[in-house]
């Protein structure tokens, strides 16, 4: 006979991202596999109860949404996150408190002390890149909260591909149909080609390929979180090593 797991209580799961390294005060985006880190009370409003206990009053959780596509205009306050990135991003996006960014592709909530300042007035065009919440989170030293997400999902890594010194990097114009003063309208937005790449690179998706170089050579903190494996990664450091590392294998590519 299988016997069920117990659910994790807010303070075990506290308590885990505690050892892991989360401390009072940080700054924190989260990338996580519900499914990996296993049964918690609450289920997904647990985990972000946790996550905000983990950094304190002073601190701020931050996340991707992105923004469910079809149906009515793109609206922060109303549109659902982009089911794709999982449920924990809904719940994160519809618990009180969050602030969400403007922007129906780079879209993104945050909660606590830095919540306004890393998602406010984001820039229309090339929205991951100078002056994106991305580039925010970096200058808050801020840190990157993997717990059992995809290997390839590590959003930071979009604000590298613009620092990379490569040359003739792919861009694209979006056209999302949004909410605006008068009616729903269309805005072009444009941007590096942040869905197939700025560049074509064999095997497969580099974000993962750099994930691992990282992983490799930076010692950042590891451990078990639930039943998922954690890293924390420091986002200033993962940001010059991606950047560096596309620039020495897209340059290798081409040539």
């Amino acid at each position: 006979m299988t016997g069920t797991v117990k659910p994790l209580s807010r303070d075990e799961l506290t308590g885990s991202l505690r050892r892991l390294g989360v401390a009072g005060g940080d700054v924190v985006m989260v990338h996580a596999s519900l499914r990996a880190v296993g049964p918690v009370e609450d289920g997904a409003a647990g985990v972000v109860r946790a996550l905000d206990a983990a950094v304190g009053q002073t601190g701020t959780v931050m996340m991707t949404l992105g923004a469910r596509e079809g149906g009515a205009p793109f609206d922060c306050h109303l549109t659902p996150a982009d089911p794709e990135i999982g449920v924990l991003a809904e719940i994160f996006r519809q618990t009180p408190g969050t602030v969400v960014s403007d922007h129906p592709e780079g879209r993104f909530g945050a909660r606590g002390r830095l919540a306004e300042a890393l998602t406010s007035d984001a820039p229309w065009d090339d929205y991951y890149g100078p002056g994106s919440p991305l580039e925010r989170l970096v200058e808050a030293q801020g840190r990157v909260l993997r717990l059992g997400a995809d290997r390839d999902t590590v959003t930071l890594i979009h604000y590298a591909e613009y620092l990379a010194d490569v040359p003739n990097k792919r861009r694209v114009v979006r056209q999302p149909r949004v909410r605006g003063a008068h009616g729903p309208q269309i805005r072009a937005v444009r941007c590096l080609d942040d869905s197939d790449g700025i560049v074509d690179y064999p095997g497969e998706d580099y974000f993962a390929q750099v994930l691992d170089a990282f992983l490799a050579a930076a010692a950042s903190p590891r451990g078990v979180v639930g039943q998922a494996r954690a890293e924390l990664l420091d986002a200033a450091t993962l940001v010059t090593f991606a950047a560096r590392w596309m620039t020495d294998h897209f340059r290798a590519v081409r040539e």
